[in-house]
Formats: C-alpha cells, structure tokens, sequence
C-alpha cells in the first residue's frame, strides 16, 4: 500500500498543475459548459488512479520480467538469440505503451479512421522492435553512441524528404509517445541485463545509458516508410466529431470503458504469454514470486484501462475546446498558454526529479540539479510555445525547428562525453511524458481548428516531437559545460 500510495502522490504532482489551470482558465477566459468540467475532473481522477495503479503494476510485474530477460540474454552470450530476443520484446513492451495508444486514437480520431489506430500501433511497435536489436547489437559491440545516432538520423534525414507532409509529424511524434511510461523502465531493465555482456566496467555503464534514445528512432523510421511505400494521398483532418455537446455524465466513461478494455488485454496478453513460457522452461521462479509478477501483470492490466478511459471521455475534450476558444480570443494568448503549460509539465513530470537527480550524482556535484530542472523546464515550456506558433504562423513548417534541432543534436554527439549523450537520448521520453501525449497535444490540435488556413492533421501533431528534442540540445549542452570544467579541475567527464 505504501508503494502505491508514493505512485499516487507521484501521478498527482503531474496532472494537478493542468487541472488548476483548467480551473483558472474556467474561471476566467474560457468558462467550460458544466458538463463538460465535471467529464474533465472525473477523467482527471481516472487518469491519476489509472497511472498510479499501472506504474506500481509496472514495477511489481514488468520492470522484474524485463531484468530477468535481460540477465538471461546476457548468460545466453549468443548475437543470434539477442537479435531475435531484441525484435520480439520490441515489438511487445511497445504494443502496450499506454501514450502510443493515445496518440495513435488522436490520429484516428483527427482522420476519421482514415489511419486506423492499430496501423498506427503495429507500424510504430515494428519500428520500436528493428530498433531496440539494433541498440542490443551497439551495447554488444560498443559502438559509440554518437555514430549509432548519426548514421540513424541520416536515414531518418533522408526518408523524410519522400515522406508526405502529413505523415512527418505524426512519425516523429510517436516516438516521444513510444518512450513512456511502460517502455522506459523495461528497455532500462534490458540495458542493465544486456550490458553486463561487456567485461569493460566503464564500457557496461555507458551502455546502460542511450538505449531508450536508440529505440526512439525506430517509430520515425517505420511511420516515414510507411508513408512512402503506402503513397496515401493528401489527408484532410476535422475535429468535428470530437468535440460533443452531450450532457451526460458517465455514458461517455462507460461507452468507453468495454473497447479500452479489450484494446489493454490484446496489448498486455503477448507479455503474459511471454512469462507463462519464460517461467515454466527458464526462470522458474518460486511460486509467491510467480503469483507476484502475475499481479503485477493485472495491476497494470487494470491501470491502463482506467488511464485510457479517463484521457478519452472527460480530459481530451476540454484541452481541444480550450486551445479552440483561445486561440479564437487571442492568439499571442494561447502562445503563452502553451508556454506555461509546458513549464508546469516537466517540472511536476516525477520523471524529471529523478533524471535530474542522476545527472547531479554522475557528475559529483558539478552539474546541479536546480540548474539542469530549470534549463529543461524553460526549453520544454519554449518548445510548446514554438509549436502553437507554427500552427497560427503559415509561414512556419515542422521541419523549420526539427531540421536544424536534430542537426545540433547530432553534431553535439561528437564533442559531448559518452555518458551525457546516452542520458540526453533517454530523457526525450522523459520529458514527452503522459500530460504532452494527452491534454498539451489536444491543445494544440484544439489552436489549429480555431486558425484559419490550418489543418489539424497537418498542423495538429508536431508537439510531442518538439518537446522530446528539448532535452537533447539542453542536457548535451550542459555535458558539454561539465567537459570543459572537469578537463580544467582534471575530473573524468565520462564520470
């Protein structure tokens, strides 16, 4: 109960800030119809009970499965089987990420079901799965991280000149989305498994890092493909069918409730399968062990089902309306919107404090970590702002940031130290949290069907992908700073 109870409070601290402004807002420029406000705090509950129970489920049952994998793989010493093992745990962590799921039914939702959402789950899973073998193979091998990333973006670079325009923001905002709440900690689980693989002990702890940051090129890579081998035509998006006047409190939760259920259990099934059979030939674990991940499974099961309904039936709607009705008031109004919002978001993000916290302790002090949580609140908060720029400013396309952003990235990988780049990389999860993939999105696709000339397709999406580049630039800056200073007091940089 007590590990439950801290999994409330740290779900609490990250969607309280978007609910008391919600409120400000209700109560000052965008007055909601009661209805509504009342769907928006029962989904608020929902999402905090629902994260609070998946992340604890996560922990007890998940996170355990994949360092047991990982330890396996690692005994097993064989490339085929890592391949193998890399392509299939891929594939299956990435199926039941719960901010892919939302992301994927906003695209369905926007396009009318022109773009199902399974496609867009399957095709992004599949990106994940190529991905995490490739990250398997680096840590085999020890490649430098900067030339896994360099050659990974070039390719990325050069699909996205194919790639339709509508499909772009989509591909590089599933894989902010891909990165959550599931995912990381259990890719994380693999990567301490999989480097112990390497006897060099300061190779094995830099290979515990930048793993999440290969993976995270895998979505772009398969939604760019996708794009260019399926040659769909110029797809127009509405928000007309989102936006209800319905005055009714729980139909929309229980209309809801039976299809995020059966959505969860397809999601979370290939996961138990993979148990059922690691445990009875493999890991063969006590029976109260056993019993103990099998819950975990369950928690999880029961976690994301609520999480999904709560972001679906009460909390999407008021973030589209709100983003509609302000950017109709004011435009320079819903930039600063957005700039707040995405101030508020990582720094109540329980995410950030500890990836903060890790970069004070790996570089003893010198970084600290008041400055780190303050560089990346800024660049996030920046970072939403510029996206609802974009979308009321014609003129300015996604790639205009996103070009020169990855750019700088990349080219900090050559003058950063291993271990900051590996850390940068997995951190663009991080800050990409639930609250962008829910209510920040839907804001910005709300701010795109109130201005004229846009279209929520083309110019809803891209947020996601903004805020997963902030902590790239940011912290690579900051380890750059850590180098220049540890060389002049002789401390080592790769800690």
């Amino acid at each position: 109960m007590n590990a439950l109870s801290a999994k409330f409070k740290e779900v609490l601290s990250t969607v309280l800030p978007i609910t008391i402004i919600v409120l400000i807002l209700h109560f000052t420029l965008t007055p909601f119809e009661a209805p509504l406000l009342v769907r928006f705090l029962l989904g608020s509950f929902l999402i905090i009970l629902g994260l609070a129970i998946f992340l604890f489920g996560v922990d007890l049952g998940i996170t355990p499965i994949g360092s047991m994998l990982g330890e396996t793989l690692a005994k097993t010493n064989k490339i085929k089987v890592v391949i193998v093992a890399g392509l299939l745990l891929g594939f299956m962590i990435s199926i039941a990420e719960p901010d892919l799921h939302v992301l994927a039914g906003q695209v369905d939702m926007v396009t009318a079901g022109q773009i199902p959402k399974m496609a867009i789950v399957v095709v992004v899973s599949l990106g994940i799965a190529l991905m995490l073998a490739v990250g398997f193979i680096r840590t085999l091998y020890n490649f430098a991280l900067s030339k896994v990333f360099s050659i990974a973006y070039t390719v990325i670079f050069f699909l996205s000149l194919y790639t339709s325009p509508e499909f772009l923001a989509i591909a590089f905002d599933s894989s902010g989305a891909t990165t959550g709440a599931l995912t990381v900690p259990f890719v994380l689980a693999l990567a301490l498994g999989i480097s112990s693989l390497n006897k060099d002990s300061l190779a094995s702890e830099s290979g515990s890092f930048g793993l999440v940051g290969i993976i995270s090129a895998g979505p772009i890579i398969a939604v760019t493909l996708t794009s260019i081998l399926s040659n769909t035509d110029r797809i127009v998006g509405s928000l007309t069918l989102a936006i209800t006047e319905s005055t009714s409190l729980l139909a929309p939760f229980l209309a809801k409730l039976p299809p995020n259920a059966w959505d969860s259990f397809l999601a979370l099934f290939p996961l138990l399968l993979l148990f059922h059979f690691g445990d009875k030939f493999i890991f063969k674990l006590p029976k109260k062990a056993a019993h103990r991940i099998l819950k975990g499974l369950l928690y999880t099961f029961i976690g994301l089902v609520l999480f999904l309904t709560g972001v679906q039936a009460g909390f999407l709607e008021v973030g589209i309306l709100a983003g509609y009705r302000l950017a109709s008031l004011s435009q320079p109004l819903v930039v600063f919107i957005g700039l707040v919002l995405g101030l508020v978001t990582v720094i109540a993000e329980p995410a950030v404090y500890v990836l903060t916290t890790q970069i004070e302790e790996v570089t003893s002090g010198y970084v600290k970590r008041k400055v780190v949580l303050v560089a990346l609140s800024i660049g996030v908060g920046l970072a939403v702002a510029l996206s609802i720029l974009r979308i009321i400013t014609p003129a300015i396309q996604l790639w205009h940031y996103l070009l020169p952003g990855f750019f700088l990235a990349i080219l900090l990988t050559h003058f950063v130290p291993e271990l900051f780049v590996g850390i940068a990389f997995d951190a663009g999860g991080v800050a990409s949290g639930p609250m962008t993939a829910t209510f920040i999105l839907s804001f910005a696709q709300g701010v795109a069907e109130a201005t004229e000339g846009a279209n929520v397709f083309l110019d809803g999406f891209g947020v996601i992908a903004m805020v997963a580049l902030t902590p790239l630039i940011t912290l690579q800056l900051l380890g750059y700073i850590y180098k220049v200073k540890s060389a002049q007091g002789g401390v080592d940089p790769n800690g």
